[in-house]
């Protein structure tokens, strides 16, 4: 299948287009990063702000079922950490925003700096960092609450989880109690308490550290320490029963074993043991949480850190704003390449159609032209090339035309001769046999005459070059052209006298010289002359044939040497030959390197002049 230029030039375009926009994306996209990079390893502070900021808000979603009310905590935040905080929902409803409330307005980052979620596993992910709840999970244990596997209760991110500010008082109460119970056994003991969580009864202590006695306090063990101070409070408990209930079910509905531990009074569903969690325990025990937790923590919501976040071509608005460039990009080169392929191509279609045309027999067809370009000088060349073709197709078919004639007329002569004498008619005598002769000779002539310019069309003309005199060549012509001359009444006279040396083929030269005389002596009047002189000129010489005869007009002038042309269109016998002298003439003038040029006016005579270049050395 062949695909036309305008279509190979338009996809190839478009195709330079379109990775010009993903290059120019691609090195955006890696310096930009490359810069981020580079910023974020010089201010490693800036992380530990965001993740306190992080924090801070994913313990508000874990402390309250809705969102409502955080625009303080956004505010203080943005106040203290000198950041800008917004919180959206998922669909990008802005929930919270402190640069609105400074009263300003301006376009989120187009990429969250992280997720808040604190249904799941560990409320999201920020930055490929571990969040607050894996952190606090990967430790031992958390104020009294042992740490759960990824299969334990979920919601238990710091152990006040729910507490009332009754359920507090009392562990405050129980803690005091441990506290008292230590001192009698003769133990110092105190209650720590942080950020207002559950108290923590702490066994005071002297340990040495490099040589240097300090005061330390580890966590109370035994049995001064009463139940109630590690229990969780009401809320976890019921949240971890539905969870508890959620995830039974769907282990039992999807026929998977399991086994139930209880981390101080907090129950965990696990698999049975040295059984490798599967895809679908997993997903019961995460979905129980999911559900369980819903009603009681805030929904999902994004965050978003800083100013701006930088223009990300690959992603959210980014991609957006890369596929519309790229679209716009695309749509002004389509549009470019058509015009320019449309004007690129329609000269070609007019070149194609001519040629066809041509092919066809169309030997007029010809193309508009127009511009200096080299589609333009591609058409000035076609029509040039026609028009060749076309004047050459008319010259052959008149010379076949011509040759037809030429060799028509001799061959009725002799054939009407020859049939009148066998008739009886016409005796075969001496008269008859030499006007017999006379036809055969012009038939020779003629036929010569054509294998002479076969051979000049093919360049296989034989020349013998020799140092020879052109004033001799000269002499000898008119010598042999003499009676033809008295026979015409015309005085033919030689001007020549000083040599003329130059290396030529003498038989040509004197064929080329002799057509000249002849036609000379053809077309002059009785009682006029025709001059033959050589005439020595700055590199070489001219040989001239002048007659005052009837001269030739100017529109023929440019056609003389023309095979078959004569100014005479009747072809009479009296008046002119076959129209092969002079073509015959400038083929043998140019193939020893001269030329031929001719002079005349009517009825003033005519200059015929072959210039041929002298002897070397």
């Amino acid at each position: 299948m062949r695909r036309s230029v305008l279509v190979r030039f338009l996809g190839l375009s478009l195709a330079v287009a379109l990775g010009a926009v993903i290059a120019t994306a691609l090195i955006a996209t890696y310096s930009t990063t490359e810069k981020l990079q580079g910023e974020i390893d010089a201010n490693t502070g800036q992380l530990q702000v965001d993740g306190e900021i992080y924090g801070e808000l994913s313990k508000y979603a874990s402390d309250h079922p809705t969102w409502s009310g955080v625009d303080k905590v956004v505010h203080d935040l943005a106040d203290r950490l000198g950041r800008r905080v917004a919180v959206s929902t998922e669909d990008g409803s802005v929930i919270a925003d402190s640069a609105r409330m400074l009263g300003a307005a301006p376009e989120l980052p187009s990429v969250p700096a992280a997720t808040i979620d604190a249904r799941g596993g560990g409320m999201g992910k920020m930055g490929g960092t571990m969040t607050v709840y894996q952190a606090r999970k990967s430790a031992t244990v958390v104020s009294g609450f042992a740490a759960t596997a990824a299969t334990g209760p979920p919601f238990i991110a710091y152990p006040d989880w729910g507490m009332t500010d009754d359920e507090l008082k009392q562990r405050n109460q129980l803690a005091k109690q441990a506290v008292d119970c230590y001192a009698t056994k003769g133990k110092s003991a105190s209650v720590a308490q942080v950020d207002g969580t559950v108290p923590q009864v702490m066994i005071e202590s002297t340990q040495s550290i490099a040589g240097i006695r300090v005061n330390a306090g580890t966590p109370a063990k035994g049995e001064c320490l009463p139940p109630g101070l590690t229990a969780p409070s009401a809320k976890a408990k019921i949240v971890n029963d539905d969870e508890v209930r959620r995830s039974t079910g769907c282990l039992d509905a999807a026929g998977i074993k399991y086994k139930i531990n209880d981390y101080f009074g907090l129950r965990a569903v696990e698999p049975i043991a040295n059984t490798e969690v599967t895809e679908t325990f997993a997903n019961c025990v995460s979905q129980a949480r999911v559900q369980a937790l819903t009603p009681y923590v805030a929904p999902p919501a994004k965050l978003y850190l800083g100013a701006k976040s930088t223009f990300n071509v690959f992603a959210g608005e980014g991609l957006l704003r890369t596929a519309a460039t790229a679209l716009g990009v695309l749509l002004i080169a389509a549009l470019v390449m058509l015009f320019a392929g449309r004007r690129l191509v329609r000269p070609i279609v007019a070149l194609t159609g001519a040629t066809q045309r041509m092919r066809n027999g169309d030997h007029a067809a010809r193309v508009p032209v127009s511009g200096k370009d080299e589609v333009s000088r591609l058409g000035h060349a076609f029509n040039d090339m026609a028009e060749a073709i076309q004047r050459h197709d008319f010259q052959r078919k008149a010379m076949v035309s011509d040759v037809a004639h030429e060799l028509r007329t001799p061959l009725a002569n002799i054939k009407g001769y020859l049939v009148a004498s066998e008739d009886g008619v016409v005796p075969l005598d001496g008269a008859l046999v030499t006007s017999l002769l006379e036809e055969t000779a012009l038939l020779e002539h003629l036929v010569a005459d054509l294998q002479d310019l076969a051979l000049a069309d093919a360049g296989m003309l034989r020349l013998h070059p020799a140092s020879r005199d052109l004033t001799e060549l000269a002499q000898q012509v008119v010598l042999a052209h003499q009676p033809e001359a008295e026979s015409a009444g015309v005085t033919l006279i030689s001007t020549t006298s000083a040599p003329a040396p130059a290396v030529v083929d003498s038989a040509r030269i004197r064929q080329a010289l002799g057509n000249l005389v002849s036609n000379a002596i053809r077309y002059t009047r009785p009682g006029g002359q025709v001059l033959v002189g050589v005439r020595s000129v700055d590199d070489g010489y001219n040989l001239t044939v002048t007659d005052n005869g009837t001269g030739i007009a100017q529109e023929h002038l440019p056609h003389l040497f023309d095979r078959f042309y004569r100014a005479d269109v009747s072809r009479t016998r009296t008046t002119g030959g076959s129209g092969l002298g002079l073509a015959i003439t400038k083929h043998l003038t140019e193939a020893h390197g001269g030329r031929i040029t001719v002079t005349s006016r009517a009825g003033a005579g005519s200059t015929f002049t072959i210039w041929l270049p002298a002897a070397s050395g």
